[in-house]
């Protein structure tokens, strides 16, 4: 078993705040580009299929990405990895920044996307090689809490930034926190896997990791555990702006309002879940947590069903139901890569890609349905809750911890 590298009380905060701006500026080239859309297709001529691409294409590259860095940071440490994607990000920022047309801007948003992966894996595998068990899911919550801002206010930054300059402005803007988040990587951020760690290291270990990591099991489970429950917001972030600018009548900035508000329920919920992980354990939380969010989803879908679908009703159950997410991804992820910190970024890139394009896969699915009311987008969500609490209850039945002093919270053996 590894070791997790020591760190001093006072570096909790600085970490977690690091870490988080790493992690949230893959999300953050998301959040902040949805109210632009139109508004490039008009700039560069294109109709709003053609300008859709850009989005998918990040979102293509972002994923997959996943599997790039989180196996390279285990090969060569966190650092050279981490420095190599937010570059890429930060010029490929630039280069949207100046596109004079649809097809270099598709292009370079799926450099961007490579590029933004990298944030995100290795600062969860970074987590992983500080801490364990209870420790881990509370710098996580942490993290989780910065991350979160991303959702709550790039909508409403992207907005403002079109209306008082250009489509533009908005990756200038992710180009100028992109370079803040090098500038930190590079003074505040330790390298977490140290050459002995990387002994034995190889293309093929890798392989042989990831042989190993989609024949466990647990680790499979959990991953998709997460990734259904996600897809919950998925189905959200691919529906929500034709229900609530079209069926309730909300302008983008108050729809922008809206999506902050549900997103902002995440990082409400993450913040317990240190807490409740050690009174009750991570496995009880997890579970629990699900079965909330599918109850409150089933509630809400029945509700819409018979016709009582008020504007408030609406926010307050999704703001409720995205709160039991945030309580359970935390303790979701510590549980999935437990038994796998020798290969924390391999094992932390291979779940961020299953979740991402299980998410991706169930948004496109959704929009099949999607009519523009309510009760399509709700019955989505809902249906992800209620497989991602049933795929919990499969796999994490007792109350027990995993056995491992690291699941446990307890310092790890040698």
């Amino acid at each position: 078993m590894t070791t997790t590298v020591a760190q001093p009380a006072s570096h909790f905060l600085r970490n977690a705040l690091v870490l988080g701006l790493l992690t949230a500026l893959g999300p953050f080239a998301i959040d902040m580009y949805l109210p632009s859309l139109p508004v490039i297709g008009s700039s560069l001529g294109v109709d709003a299929d053609t300008a859709l691409r850009s989005l998918t294409a990040y979102f293509l590259t972002f994923a997959l990405g996943q599997m790039l860095f989180g196996p390279l940071s285990d090969l060569v440490g966190r650092k050279p990895p981490l420095y190599a994607g937010v570059a890429l990000f930060l010029a490929a920022s630039i280069g949207c920044a100046l596109a004079q047309d649809i097809h270099t801007l598709i292009a370079l948003r799926a450099i961007e996307g490579l590029g933004g992966a990298a944030g995100m894996v290795i600062a969860r595998a970074i987590v992983r090689d500080l801490h364990s068990g209870n420790e881990e899911v509370r710098l996580l919550s942490m993290l989780m809490l910065v991350f979160s801002v991303s959702p709550v206010l790039a909508p409403l930054v992207g907005s403002l930034i079109i209306e008082f300059s250009s489509w533009r402005g908005v990756f200038w803007l992710i180009a100028l926190l992109a370079l803040l988040g090098l500038l930190l990587a590079a003074l505040l951020v330790p390298e977490t896997r140290p050459r002995a760690a990387r002994i034995g290291s190889s293309h093929r270990a890798v392989f042989e990791a990831c042989r190993r990591l989609l024949t466990d099991g647990t680790f499979m489970s959990l991953s998709f555990v997460g990734a259904l429950a996600m897809s919950g917001f998925f189905v959200f972030l691919a529906n929500s702006s034709f229900v609530f600018t079209g069926h309730y009548g909300l302008t983008p900035r108050r729809y922008s309002l809206v999506f902050g508000v549900n997103a902002a329920a995440f990082f409400a919920g993450a913040q317990l879940s240190g807490w409740l992980a050690q009174r009750y354990g991570l496995r009880r939380m997890v579970r629990w947590a699900l079965a909330a969010y599918a109850l409150v989803l089933l509630v809400l879908t029945a509700l819409v069903a018979s016709g009582i679908e008020h504007l408030a009703l609406v926010v307050a159950l999704l703001f409720i139901a995205y709160g039991f997410i945030g309580l359970m991804l935390p303790g979701a992820s510590v549980l999935a890569l437990a038994e796998h910190g020798a290969i924390a970024g391999t094992a932390s890139s291979l779940m961020n890609t299953l979740q991402l394009v299980t998410g991706t896969v169930i948004m496109g699915i959704s929009g099949h349905f999607a009519d523009g009311r309510p009760l399509p987008m709700i019955a989505g969500i809902a249906s992800c809750a209620v497989l991602a609490s049933a795929l919990a209850f499969a796999s994490l039945r007792g109350n027990g911890e995993i056995g491992t002093a690291a699941a446990r919270g307890a310092a790890p053996g040698p």
